[in-house]
């Protein structure tokens, strides 16, 4: 396999996932309010799907760097199938927030399997088959391809809900996921890396946590990021999930599903923007640790304004400033996280990295949401923008060390 079948299989991969994954992005929140949840019960249930992503982000960055990638990304996908027609179930029975609860840890199962897993597949293969580009451009192309799907996906399922009811899309990502399971078992080969030999489950375990903690959390150079990843990671699904209520609040029309579902593509749009713009920034500033300085201050700025506007107009704009400059960050966090990493540890890091993100996502969602039950939306926008803004001491340590190494720094630039 070539280079450029690897980066074309992992686009396709991105593009069939997303696609179907975000057929409810629009809608969820709607969705859950629906089915007779609060606002506060609603991101409280978002909540423990992230609490899921936590318990289960190390156990399965172990299956991915032990069993295969492969394997880890058909097990995702099966997973989000059988769940999210459970979350179809619970909506027609209106149960009580338990289940939800618990099948939402369940979903976020689903996503652990993902995490990690698809990067350093990607990764391990560009490495196998001699690519002469930069990481930064290939998550990029990535970004691009995610938010076109997740455009098309998202609008869709808005669209879908307004003519039918806010069930019928959840009918279709279960048969999209099942197209998708489909095209990574015809499609996805692990190259570049031979699975671990297994003595014992435990044995693996500790092992692999102790190889990822030194490459990770122990690695002076990848830390600082990780920590950071906490505050930024939290209000993001709060941004994005909260939009979908606040924009019909703001446009007059509550039951208005394709407008949510409009919402949902204005992020995805801005996702294409972002992502065709980070291999130009990254040309243009070497410091990758500044662009994210940059960004995140910038992106804070932009969430405390959303939450002080009235005109649904100007959120909207708003919005799609905002996740452009999200979209922007991630590539260049990517490639330096993937940078600093080794191979062999390289998903179980990664998936280590995604679990504190998702630590911070179990405080401040429900946070998040209790405020927008009591003041409101807008006021809840502006206490994300202070959490948001916590991340950046992390980073200016991050970039002291860069400084205090700089022959590292630049060979972490041409990886």
């Amino acid at each position: 396999m070539t280079a450029e079948r690897v980066l074309r299989t992992y686009l396709t991969l991105v593009a069939v996932s997303t696609g179907a994954s975000s057929m409810i992005w629009g809608i969820n929140t709607l969705f859950l309010l629906d089915a007779g949840l609060s606002i506060g019960k609603t991101f409280a249930a978002n909540a423990f799907f992230t609490a899921g992503m936590v318990l289960f982000e190390v156990p399965t960055g172990v299956v991915a760097d032990t069993v295969g990638r492969r394997t880890s990304y058909l097990l995702g996908t099966a997973t989000l199938i059988g769940t999210t027609l459970l979350y179809l179930v619970l909506w027609r029975t209106h149960a009580p927030f338990v289940l939800w609860a618990v099948v939402s840890m369940l979903l976020g199962l689903g996503f652990t399997f993902f995490s990690g897993a698809t990067e350093a597949w990607l990764v391990d293969g560009l490495h196998a088959t001699g690519y002469d580009g930069s990481l930064d451009a290939a998550f990029a192309k990535g970004q691009v391809v995610n938010g076109i799907a997740m455009m098309a996906g998202s609008i869709g399922g808005g669209v879908l809900a307004q003519l039918t009811n806010l069930g019928t899309p959840y009918v279709a990502r279960a048969l999209l996921l099942t197209a998708t399971f489909l095209v990574a078992w015809r499609s996805m080969r692990d190259i570049g890396f031979a699975p671990a030999p297994r003595t014992s489950v435990r044995g693996e375990m500790a092992g692999i946590v102790r190889a990822s903690l030194r490459h990770g959390l122990l690695n002076r150079r990848v830390r600082w990021v990780m920590l950071a990843g906490p505050f930024t990671a939290g209000v993001s699904v709060y941004g994005f999930y909260a939009a979908q209520p606040y924009l019909l609040q703001l446009y007059g029309h509550t039951g208005s599903y394709a407008i949510a579902g409009l919402s949902a593509g204005i992020v995805a749009g801005a996702q294409i923007a972002g992502g065709a713009s980070a291999s130009y920034v990254s040309r243009l500033v070497h410091d990758r640790i500044g662009i994210l300085i940059g960004a995140i201050v910038a992106s804070g700025t932009v969430i405390a304004v959303m939450g002080v506007v009235t005109s649904f107009g100007v959120a909207l704009v708003l919005l799609m400033v905002w996740g452009t400059l999200f979209a922007a960050m991630s590539p260049v966090r990517q490639a330096y996280l993937n940078s600093h990493i080794p191979s062999a540890q390289r998903a179980t890091v990664l998936s280590c990295d995604s679990l504190l993100g998702s630590a911070g996502g179990v405080v401040i969602q429900p946070a998040l949401g209790r405020s927008a039950d009591v003041w409101g939306y807008g006021p809840a926008y502006l206490v994300a923008a202070g959490i948001q803004v916590l991340a950046v001491p992390f980073l200016g340590l991050a970039r002291r060390k860069s400084v205090e190494d700089p022959a590292g720094e630049a060979l972490a630039l041409r990886a």
